[in-house]
């Protein structure tokens, strides 16, 4: 099941890695299974 193929870091594009993804754009590498687990931010609403 794919949920996500998006940096966690940067929002762009990660590879198409089975197992471990990697972000050409932040140079990070991401496992498939912390995708979910990951924290990311909401971006923050004008008040």
């Amino acid at each position: 099941m794919k949920t996500s193929t998006r940096c966690p870091r940067c929002e762009h594009e990660l590879d198409e890695g089975p197992i471990m993804y990697r972000c050409a754009h932040c140079r990070r590498a991401v496992y498939a299974a912390d995708l979910e687990n990951e924290y990311v931010p909401r971006p923050r609403v004008a008040a």
